[in-house]
């Protein structure tokens, strides 16, 4: 549920620790926009939890409401970090029944890893990813393939999405599932090896040896028009798997062809997409908005009381040079978090009509100045809320789609009968949702239901969101 920050109680709020804003679970370039205490004094266990600390108090969005205990406790400063985690439960000010809920946002990587992905546009992978959330709880379902990195091993070694995984390193899906533990998918180091077990379609088991490397990512695939089947309108269909820098040419080339082409609708596929930069964020929702948001605010970032100085606002531009239009589709689901929730909100704030389909998104409205602590490690702490130009936001719930349809696995996404799209189509003719394909419950969790925390471990999705 989107919520309005009213003007006064923004001011409450940010005599308090806030915990709204873009999402994040990184996507900046490590540095911290000069907020926050200098550098720790060495890398020793000890000076690292007393930055921590320091860094915290000065900066968390959650600061007056935190944990503060002391570093002395605890071994490790991985330890100590969680124990600084708000746990969430106070009520929000201005509000009788809303309480703050826990962070599960927060969190931190090498710095390798995290200027690699949001910084150079690569990652470290076999290129694999699993429908591990949608069986949560359900060892005797099917662990399928959903979704591949183009130019990563398991791609080019010929896997399939909708391929069911029988075994990873010869542990069994069933017990992959029940335990929660998809972490073979994810490598330490260029040139681990992981044995997948797969069959096809046609009941065929085989083995493919996959091996990790260091690839570009494709942020930006599947632009192009496609018609709605009753009516015939041109409807430009794009998918978008990061908010990373490197989307801005691949995504600037798909729609000048769409507007070449004439399209009357515009279809944004953000079903897998964790997030990444506001800025980018704002370009993709600009495509949409055109001339209907120019230079109105998409986001404004609103941080502590302490760091109010730091508050900023970030306007829709209109790359497209085009009209825009009243209406936009997106396709998500519950990987679609920070970032490109945001675009949700910020197209809503200047009135365009978000035609949601698919499941509840991840519920993710706070963001990060990710900051590396010069030992090697980047921690992305929450920093700041985001609200879109009529000062929504708090969507800690995740929003609950126009048109609840779940996805088949079996399909190729964007595929012509990839019932995501096959809605958008038959909405597009009948202005209202498919009733063939909805069904009540979007998922097997409720909208209001406490969220736990998602770190992509099924498949590597990055959930963040940073302030540039």
């Amino acid at each position: 549920m989107t919520k309005t920050v009213s003007r006064s109680l923004r001011r409450i709020a940010l005599a308090l620790p806030v915990f709204l804003a873009a999402c994040g679970g990184g996507g900046g370039d490590g540095g911290d926009g000069g907020n926050g205490p200098p550098g720790a004094l060495s890398c020793s266990v000890p000076d690292q939890q007393d930055w921590l600390a320091s860094y915290f108090d000065d900066n968390y969005f959650w600061y007056r409401l935190s944990p503060k205990p002391s570093p002395v406790n605890f071994a490790t400063t991985e330890a100590y970090f969680d124990a600084l985690i708000y746990g969430g439960g106070d009520l929000i000010p201005g509000s009788s029944t809303e309480r703050w809920p826990a962070d599960r946002y927060s969190g931190f990587q090498s710095t390798e890893s995290f200027n690699r992905f949001f910084g150079d546009g690569q990652t470290l992978s076999y290129g694999l990813a699993v429908a591990g959330l949608e069986v949560t709880g359900q060892p005797a379902a099917p662990l399928y393939v959903r979704y591949l990195e183009p130019a990563g091993p398991a791609a080019q070694a010929g896997i399939q999405r909708g391929e069911r995984v029988m075994s990873l390193n010869g542990r069994p899906a069933s017990d992959l599932i029940a335990a929660d533990d998809f972490s073979a998918l994810t490598p330490n180091a260029s040139g681990d090896v992981l044995d997948v077990l797969v069959r096809n379609g046609a009941g065929v088991d085989r083995t493919v040896q996959l091996t990790a490397r260091v690839f570009n990512l494709t942020p930006v695939q599947s632009g192009r028009v496609v018609f709605s089947p009753v009516n015939n309108v041109p409807m430009g269909y794009v998918f978008i798997k990061d908010m990373i820098s490197q989307v801005g040419s691949p995504l600037a080339a798909v729609m000048t062809d769409f507007r070449n082409q004439g399209i009357q609708e515009l279809v944004l596929d953000l079903r897998y997409n964790g997030g990444g930069l506001v800025t980018m964020g704002g370009t993709v929702a600009s495509y949409g908005a055109g001339n209907r948001g120019a230079d109105q605010v998409y986001t404004r970032l609103l941080y502590n009381d302490k760091q109010s100085a730091s508050n900023q606002e970030f306007r829709f531009t209109n790359p497209g040079a085009w009209a825009g239009f009243s209406k936009v589709y997106v396709l998500m689901g519950e990987r679609t978090c920070s970032a490109s929730e945001q675009v949700i909100n910020g197209l809503r704030g200047v009135g365009v009509n978000v035609v949601a389909i698919g499941d509840i998104s991840c519920g993710k409205p706070v963001g990060f100045l990710p900051r590396d602590n010069d030992c090697g490690t980047t921690y992305s702490v929450v920093n700041f809320e985001g609200v879109n130009a009529r000062n929504e936001g708090r969507y800690f719930n995740g929003f609950t789609p126009t048109c609840a349809v779940a996805e088949d696995f079996s399909r190729p996404i964007g595929d012509l009968a990839d019932p995501l799209l096959v809605s958008a189509a038959y909405h597009v003719d009948n202005g209202a949702c498919p009733v063939a394909l909805t069904r009540e419950t979007p998922s097997s969790r409720s909208a209001t239901a406490p969220r736990a925390r998602y770190g992509g471990a099924d498949g590597g999705e990055r959930s963040g969101m940073s302030a540039r």
